[in-house]
């Protein structure tokens, strides 16, 4: 479990930069202790707990990495075709005796190269009269062969402590032999939401209620990440029962989440319950959507309080939640994916806050245009359903214009 001081986020500034913010995490919360062993099937998403080392060189043999010929380089004619006799065949999972000189033999991708051959020619590339094989100039000492260690050599170290494993990593493990791998404990999160206002989905809806969506948003998001997560419910818009739900919450898990009230109005009880029961840190986060928001630490556990509005807790959920999620789980630090696009807009903005936009984009001759989605407000479901990305407007912008170059995070590494 996460057991942090109740002061480790202490900070007195106004406004946050997202690199303050995440620099403070980084600095001063420490993972989740403990690994376990997991058989490499179970192993997608869980990060390793420590370095994985190479037992044996990858490849472990000298092997062709094509369908062709292998030979003594040295046999080759200085100029004009080399005639070579043919005198056996290797596949792949057998082995041959030496290559005689003057001589070939017929290999196949991945078979292991026979002693005394050095290189290999592409089938494609040789002709064959009978058995003799006829060889073109040209070709250098080594190619079409694949030396031991080519990819990972023994004892190097082939995936660091805190790599999130995925699919590739995977596939490297099972290389090199490994059936099963230490990792980290998956990081257990809370999840709630916050007001009376709110009604699970299923449940009949009062006069005044809609139904709760950022809940199953967060739990969605926190799908992707290495993490176990518990649906906590709904906290009432009652000072004592979300202080009480919080103080309870915090001793079975390593990280809570909410969404609403962590603003300053008087139904807004997360902030009083995070300080009543530990240590309030109260982040301010230069972002739009997304501002208020609410860190601290309850038993130990740190709380992060997102704000109501769905499109604003996405936002400080990626830059608050996700780095303190993978900081708890030993993951190394992952920056979200940005790739340049052109806008096909205009927008003003304020000096000194960092606002993402959702924009909906095509391709324009060949350049990744964005364009701005028709309605900005934070609490638009549809915005987000309905464009494909945040254009990331930093701090000393003021102003957008057509062929403004973007930076833009695409919801597909998001969501």
């Amino acid at each position: 479990m996460a057991q942090l001081s109740d002061d480790c986020f202490a900070f007195g500034g106004p406004l946050l930069s997202v690199e303050a913010a995440q620099a403070l995490i980084a600095e001063r919360v420490a993972p989740v202790g403990g690994a376990e062993r997991v058989a490499l099937t179970s192993a997608l998403g869980r990060v390793l707990a420590a370095d994985l080392v190479a037992p044996h060189p990858l490849p472990p043999f000298f092997n062709s990495a094509v369908d062709g010929y292998a030979f003594r380089h040295a046999d080759l004619a200085a100029e004009g075709e080399t005639r070579l006799r043919l005198a056996g065949r290797v596949a792949a999972g057998a082995s041959g005796g030496p290559v005689p000189a003057g001589a070939a033999v017929r290999i196949f991708t991945g078979a292991p190269m026979p002693p005394g051959a050095d290189t290999v020619m592409m089938q494609e590339d040789a002709r064959l009269e009978g058995e003799v094989l006829l060889l073109p100039p040209g070709l250098k000492r080594g190619a079409n062969a694949r030396p031991p260690g080519e990819d990972v050599a023994a004892g190097q170290v082939a995936l660091a402590g805190g790599t999130r494993l995925r699919a590739p990593e995977v596939g490297m493990a099972a290389a090199l032999g490994f059936a099963a791998l230490e990792v980290r404990p998956l990081l257990r999160v809370g999840v709630f939401s916050t007001g009376d206002e709110l009604a699970s989905p299923g449940e009949a809806l009062g006069p005044a209620q809609t139904h709760d969506s950022n809940r199953f948003t967060l739990m969605a998001m926190l799908a992707r990440l290495p993490c176990a997560v518990t649906d906590l419910g709904i906290l009432p818009d009652d000072a004592a029962r979300t202080a009480s739900a919080l103080h309870e919450a915090a001793g079975a898990q390593d990280l809570l989440l909410t969404s609403g009230g962590v603003s300053t109005g008087e139904e807004d009880h997360v902030r009083a319950a995070i300080e009543a029961g530990g240590r309030l840190v109260f982040w301010r986060l230069a972002v739009k959507p997304g501002r208020p928001a609410a860190m601290g630490v309850v038993r130990g556990t740190p709380v992060v309080g997102l704000p109501g509005n769905p499109v604003a807790a996405v936002v400080t959920f990626l830059h608050l939640a996700r780095p303190l999620v993978l900081r708890l789980a030993g993951a190394r630090p992952e920056a979200l994916a940005r790739f340049p696009a052109e806008a096909r807009f205009t927008y003003r903005k304020k000096q000194g806050r960092r606002e993402y936009v959702r924009v909906t984009l095509s391709h324009d001759d060949g350049v990744l245009a964005a364009d701005k989605f028709a309605r900005e407000g934070a609490g638009l479901l549809s915005s987000l359903t309905e464009s494909h990305a945040f254009a990331e407007l930093p701090e000393e912008v003021t102003s957008v214009a057509p062929g403004h170059p973007l930076a833009i995070l695409p919801f597909s590494g998001i969501f």
